[in-house]
């Protein structure tokens, strides 16, 4: 009965356009997951070391044959949501992490091998594990175009094949009732699936609604033993009350726990209890938030009140300020003005004051200037007269020189005149009686 619906998925023709390649919908980098999911997965040792050496689609379907045992974003335990409230809280999934699934680290896996259409109708069709199944399904509802999620899930609405959807287990369903939540429901336990625009959303209700899901057999049987089992406590009860007194207050209470376990035990919490569950969680969130935002506004009149005495004692405090500091300018005008005058007076004369000083210093300056050039132009007369003296000096020494030598030559030829003069005279006497000897 399972296998049915697969085999008969295997023989049609894949929806959407003709071809081997699928068009990708919405963000082709991050695959249109939460961004809190897929921090986590990238940075998963699994994800980075493990599935980093799986390079072909047969190596990661054994995997997801393996690994997988359900298809809730994170593992059971490590995430937890109590006391997040707002965008924190509840099914967003944002502001808290945790320990990311193997089943979203395979989804993202598959993504980035860039799946062709022959090889998602092969996951979709998977006869040997449900969850080989399932990730193909959640694969297109993340990354096809949602007007085509219809012609993908239509052979596959009425499938039989169970499988348990919640981490830790506790919530098996079928993958027909797995789909119909996809095309209904925003929500997917921790996460949301992208949104689905409201006309497309309005043709999926529509044909929603005109195809009900089929009751299983086994749901029958099920149904029919539910429904005599409370006939059968009836008359065990009946049976019973006449060997003791009866009591009502037990025996529907145990009847009553006795039937929801033991269907709990065949069937299991159906996904649609889960997820009320979760809504009533966080509705009871809501309203305690709620309670103490309105304990937080019964608080606020009272600090209101405080702050406004608080404000007007500071008022008050700077109305007397002001005040003491009127009258004191109102007497002390007339000090004040003194003040001021006698300032002015006393600036006025330091005035005076500096500018004689200036007048003193200017005319000192002058006189030291003038003194200055005074002995400058008597040394440089000093020093004029001293070299014409010198010059003088120089100049009569050269004509007594001259002088003396003039008269030393002078002397000089009359000794000579004399000197001959008396050789001739003595020649002269010596001669005539040279003269009288030789006759």
């Amino acid at each position: 009965m399972a296998n049915q619906p697969a085999a008969q998925a295997v023989s049609k023709t894949a929806p959407g356009k003709h071809g081997n390649n699928l068009p990708l919908w919405g963000n082709e980098k991050t695959m249109n997951l939460n961004p809190m999911i897929l921090t986590n997965v990238l940075s998963s040792p699994y994800f980075k070391v493990q599935l980093y050496e799986l390079k072909t689609y047969h190596e990661v379907v054994d995997e997801i044959y393996f690994k997988v045992t359900h298809v809730e974003p994170w593992e059971k335990g490590s995430r937890k949501t109590a006391g997040q409230t707002g965008m924190c809280g509840g099914v967003r999934g944002v502001g808290t992490g945790g320990i990311v699934s193997t089943a979203f680290c395979l989804l993202y896996k598959l993504f980035t091998l860039k799946l062709t259409r022959k090889q998602l109708m092969g996951l979709i069709t998977h006869t040997d594990s449900p969850y080989i199944r399932a990730l193909g399904f959640m694969y297109i509802r993340y990354t096809q175009p949602p007007a085509d999620l219809i012609e993908w899930y239509d052979g596959f609405l009425d499938d039989e094949e169970e499988l348990d959807v919640k981490a830790g287990g506790g919530c098996v369903m079928t993958i027909g009732e797995m789909l119909r939540s996809f095309l209904t429901k925003l929500e997917w336990f921790s996460t949301l699936f992208p949104r689905i625009p409201v006309p497309v959303q309005k043709t999926i209700d529509q044909q929603m609604k005109s195809r009900p899901r089929k009751v299983a057999q086994k749901e029958v049987v099920e149904e029919e033993a539910t429904d005599a089992e409370p006939s059968r406590q009836a008359e065990r009860h009946g049976s019973r009350s006449s060997r003791r007194s009866p009591s009502p207050r037990r025996s529907p209470k145990r009847s009553r726990s006795r039937s929801h376990h033991r269907d709990r035990d065949r069937r299991g919490p159906s996904f649609d209890h889960e997820l009320e569950r979760e809504r009533d969680r966080q509705r009871k969130e809501r309203d305690r938030d709620r309670g103490e935002r309105d304990r937080r506004r019964s608080r606020s009149p009272d600090r209101n009140q405080e702050r406004r005495e608080r404000r007007k004692s500071r008022s008050s405090s700077r109305d007397r300020r002001t005040e003491r500091r009127d009258k004191e300018r109102d007497g002390g005008d007339d000090r004040s003005r003194r003040k001021e005058r006698d300032h002015h007076k006393d600036r006025a004369s330091e005035r005076e004051r500096s500018r004689d000083r200036k007048n003193r210093e200017d005319k000192e300056d002058r006189r030291h200037k003038d003194d200055r050039e005074r002995h400058r132009d008597e040394r440089k007369a000093r020093r004029s007269s001293r070299s014409r003296s010198r010059e003088k000096r120089y100049k009569s020494g050269e004509e007594k020189s001259r002088k003396r030598e003039r008269s030393h030559s002078r002397e000089r030829e009359r000794e000579r005149d004399r000197d001959v003069e008396s050789r001739s005279h003595k020649h002269r006497s010596k001669s005539p009686h040279v003269t009288i000897m030789t006759h």
